[in-house]
């Protein structure tokens, strides 16, 4: 098989697959209407939520005016005041994105997505913790609705809220002249917390226990918040879940080959560069005049592909971004707060599962191009066996993420508390549609560990009673964290972390499961 037509076959999903943590589609919630607590008042107007028995759920209230017409590729603005009484009983638009095959994920052609949704307990008391979830997606996929949080609030006795923000061309495109470029989904994320800590009271939220969490590339977005000035007291917590702090291209490392254009960090002047490029494309190539016809392109124009395809995400270089978050955090210049992070045990399961067919030459071919002259070291300690698949998803998780994220806790731990995890139940639930049916178990794959977190609206996922309990243990975790910034008293310290498995609940060394210390002499 030859390699490069190997990695542009499979370059043709990046975006399903980063796309999938979200794993569901928006419904309304299945509660009963009522008076009671159903009516809050925001800054911007008062909102009518829907109210059960033990949670109430305000969904599509707008944090930020609709980044539309001359407002597309700028800063976010406040959301317009309204009169009366708001109804919040159904999300907001996705924001633009295409449908998605793999996940099922529903396209949207709305630029008018800047709305987020507040989940809490029912019962009156104090000031609850606050948790502002960001939704993962490769940056492309995804929306806040796609959750339902009434699980975690209750059992947590947190206040939940779930945010969009924008996505692709739309959040991340750069163009040489625009402020603010590769980051305007970053300001969203920034513009949501900014809302909630003039509003969270009004929910019986604390705005001085704000956790900010989120998974793939929510996870990532973690990443830049901890280290973007702009964040600095917008929260209180944070909790990383399978995002890349590090400065591995990671999708280089699950598609070898693809390059620098593809890294999750890129500078300014690269997002800039690629945006010159594709202007002309889209019927823009007057740089005097690109920016205000670009403005006029129509959504679907785009969301269609570009050739070469773009994998767009945020840049550093910026007032929003400064720096490389590896550098940043290594310099111990980012937002100091306690941090929760972890990966799943077999996170590159999943990505290799969107590979066609492989065998022993293709695999060891897809490992020169990543290695070199280290490859046939890689091939001993990761031998092809009956399924090279299986084998080169296990390079990615080891090498992409576990090992990375193992260096990206010690060296946060220098500067902040740090609580590892990884999540390992190899018998999760998953619910996919790959483009050749897996021939290996997926294991503990990339974003597995969300349905014993939240419930994933349009998934039926159901977990065995052990399953069960181990999700009970973790919105213990999740929740504890959020309110005292630390997920219980006896978490050992980095580089040990807790296995989070349906087992029991037990201590860890990366490096005796992910060969760590092989990866870092590579480095």
């Amino acid at each position: 098989m030859n390699i490069s037509k190997t990695s542009r076959r499979v370059l043709a999903v990046i975006s399903a697959a980063m796309a999938c943590s979200t794993m569901g589609v928006p419904a309304q919630a299945d509660t009963a209407r009522s008076t009671e607590g159903a009516v809050v008042k925001t800054e911007a107007g008062a909102v009518r939520g829907t109210v059960a028995a033990d949670h109430r759920l305000f969904q599509g209230i707008p944090f930020a005016a609709p980044p539309v017409g001359a407002l597309r590729w700028a800063p976010p603005r406040p959301a317009q005041p309204w009169r009366g009484v708001r109804d919040a009983a159904r999300p907001g638009n996705r924001c633009a994105q295409n449908a998605d095959a793999i996940s099922g994920l529903p396209g949207s052609a709305s630029e008018d997505c800047l709305y987020l949704n507040v989940t809490t307990p029912r019962s009156s008391r104090g000031l609850r913790p606050v948790m502002v979830w960001v939704h993962g997606g490769g940056f492309t996929g995804g929306s806040g609705s796609d959750y339902d949080e009434r699980r975690l609030a209750v059992q947590g006795d947190v206040v939940v809220v779930t945010i969009n923000y924008r996505l692709g061309a739309f959040g991340f495109f750069g163009y040489p002249g625009l402020a603010g470029s590769g980051t305007f989904g970053l300001m969203d994320q920034q513009a949501a917390l900014r809302w909630v800590r003039r509003n969270a009271v009004a929910f019986g939220g604390d705005p001085g226990r704000v956790t900010l969490f989120g998974e793939s590339a929510g996870g990532d977005s973690m990443c830049a918040q901890l280290t973007s000035p702009a964040a600095r007291g917008l929260f209180h917590r944070m909790v990383i879940q399978s995002g890349s702090c590090t400065e591995l291209n990671v999708p280089d490392v699950i598609f070898p080959g693809v390059g620098a254009e593809y890294d999750t960090w890129k500078p300014r002047a690269l997002v800039e560069s690629i945006g010159s490029r594709v202007a002309p494309r889209l019927g823009c190539a007057d740089p005097a005049t690109a920016l205000e016809c670009l403005r006029r392109v129509p959504v679907a124009d785009l969301l269609a592909p570009q050739q070469p395809p773009v994998f767009w995400s945020p840049a550093y270089g910026t007032p929003t971004l400064p720096v490389h978050p590896a550098r940043a955090l290594r310099d111990g210049a980012f937002n100091r707060v306690p941090v929760l992070a972890g990966t799943t045990r077999d996170e590159g399961a999943f990505f290799a599962a969107t590979y066609p067919p492989l065998d022993e030459t293709a695999y060891r071919g897809l490992l020169a191009v990543s290695f070199g002259g280290d490859a046939e070291r890689v091939a001993e300690l990761y031998p092809a066996g009956t399924s090279p698949r299986q084998a080169l998803g296990s390079v990615m998780t080891d090498r992409g993420y576990a090992c990375p994220n193992r260096r990206n806790d010690q060296v946060l731990a220098r500067w902040v508390p740090v609580y590892g995890y990884e999540f390992a139940d190899r018998d999760a639930p998953q619910s996919f549609e790959f483009p050749q049916s897996p021939d290996f178990p997926l294991g503990a794959y990339h974003a597995s560990e969300l349905p014993y977190l939240h419930d994933i609206v349009g998934l039926d996922v159901t977990l065995r009673p052990d399953q069960r309990r181990l999700a009970d243990t973790m919105i213990g975790y999740w929740s504890r964290f959020a309110a005292a910034g630390k997920p219980d008293a006896v978490w050992p310290r980095v580089p040990l972390v807790r296995s989070l498995e349906p087992g029991g609940v037990r201590t860890a060394d990366l490096n005796t499961r992910h060969n760590c210390d092989f990866w870092d002499s590579l480095l």
